[in-house]
């Protein structure tokens, strides 16, 4: 049973019944980046498309640390994924987790139960946190790759400033960021901000200097992909705005109240923010799909699955020949060339090899710096750093969300943010519980450094 319904065709003398003639049904696994810009390049083929995600919306990932800091609304960076059929009428919609895919039979089967027949398939259901195998990592960390994650952090975070403010005990407030890659340069520099703009007028009972952001790093530096000067910027800025870079030091094991570092020594912390890296879902391996690196399922120069032709794979879930950084221009971009590829089958022409076109990288540290590289014609980049790279961060970012209503939002809460006086900004929080003196508090106080 199939949860696709064929499509009526029109004909010059009448409508046809819906059995006359069936369109060939692409199945789209996952509505991110990849998964979004292949349902819209298929909006003009001869076909019927359903796009299936265990959410009913579609996050705009780059800006949750904003939501987590409590510089955005969720709905802000979130798009109803049902909104897709009003713009493309061969689009349907079904929420599910797919646990097994039938590359033979050519259908896919659901964790309720349900059954959906494909002619071609498209998997763009990107990945997940990945804890490294960390010890108490995953239960002891909070990760910013979800919606829900980022909401989360964001009501720890000021359930801990509000606790800390009723306790009145005058200790020190330790937050650590676990990865110095963009997301967690991101998220430092945006609670330095907070910290430093907003606490001593929101938060009086509480002294700003006692109130501790913590980088760690693996590695010798922070950016590892971007150029040195960009990362020797990015580190200064960070430092400029108080948070305590730590390069070249690993996490052995993450404690409900604080982190073990590799050499042994314990840092103490009310919240730690894992942002090392992404893996592919667990699920992916129960799919009896061949898997490369990092269990991402191989593809060949056409995207198409290793041995299977009317399965692709794009974005964050494949490793094509020469690996490509999971970053949202190659997903978008693989999944605009997977719907070209299935658009060129459907009328019995070949495939054409994907042709990553790097458009270069950006990360911001906060308001007015910023780093971008963008890529030139003839192998040039150009390297922009400060005010210029934070308004092209901003621009980009914007111009990116998925609706003008998002575009809208986002762009006033951002200009709020940045553009307003410190004193003026209202920061958007949820659900605090009251703390009491006489429980132990569910949060740790680091003691002065």
């Amino acid at each position: 049973m199939t949860d696709q319904t064929a499509s009526t065709q029109p004909t010059a003398a009448a409508v046809r019944p819906a059995s006359a003639r069936r369109r060939p049904h692409v199945a789209v696994v996952g509505g991110g980046f990849a998964g979004l810009a292949a349902i819209k390049e298929l909006s003009k083929s001869d076909v019927d498309v359903t796009l299936i995600d265990r959410h009913t919306y579609n996050t705009f990932q780059p800006l949750l640390y904003q939501v987590a800091t409590a510089g955005l609304n969720p709905g802000d960076v979130t798009y109803f994924l049902r909104a897709t059929r009003m713009k493309q009428r061969n689009v349907s919609f079904r929420q599910g987790d797919v646990i097994d895919v039938d590359s033979v039979n050519n259908v896919l089967h659901f964790a309720d139960g349900g059954a959906m027949d494909f002619d071609y398939l498209i998997l763009s259901s990107g990945a997940t946190t990945n804890y490294f195998g960390t010890p108490g990592a995953e239960k002891n960390s909070m990760a910013i790759y979800t919606r829900a994650q980022a909401l989360q952090l964001r009501d720890r975070i000021f359930t801990n400033l509000e606790h800390a403010a009723a306790a009145s005990t005058g200790e020190d407030l330790t937050i650590v960021v676990v990865g110095a890659g963009p997301t967690g340069v991101e998220m430092a520099g945006a609670l330095a901000e907070l910290r430093n703009d907003a606490m001593a007028v929101v938060y009086p009972e509480l002294d700003p200097r006692r109130t501790h952001i913590v980088l760690l790093e693996m590695g010798d530096k922070v950016l590892a992909p971007f150029a040195p000067r960009l990362r020797e910027y990015t580190a200064r800025s960070l430092r400029e705005r108080g948070v305590e870079v730590r390069l070249g030091t690993a996490v052995k094991e993450v404690r409900e109240d604080g982190v073990e570092l590799g050499n042994g020594e314990f840092l103490k912390a009310a919240v730690i923010i894992w942002a090392t890296g992404v893996a592919v879902p667990k699920v992916v391996g129960s799919w009896g799909l061949e898997q490369g690196r990092g269990g991402r399922l191989v593809v060949g120069d056409d995207l198409r699955v290793k041995g299977l032709e009317h399965v692709f794979a794009c974005g964050d879930v494949s490793i094509t020949p020469e690996p490509l950084p999971q970053l949202s221009q190659p997903a978008l971009q693989q999944g605009k060339q997977a719907a070209k590829n299935i658009a060129s089958l459907v009328i019995g022409r070949t495939t054409d090899p994907f042709v990553y076109k790097d458009k270069g990288t950006m990360a911001t540290i906060g308001r007015r710096a910023a780093i971008a590289d963008i890529k030139l014609p003839k192998g040039k980049s150009l390297k922009v750093t400060g005010s210029l790279a934070w308004l092209i961060w901003m621009f980009v970012h914007i111009q990116n969300l998925l609706a003008n209503r998002n575009r809208l939002a986002t762009f006033i809460n951002l200009a709020t943010k940045y553009l307003a006086p410190s004193r003026r900004t209202n920061p958007i929080v949820g659900d605090v519980p009251v703390f009491e003196q006489r429980q132990r508090p569910d949060f740790e106080l680091a003691e002065k450094s």
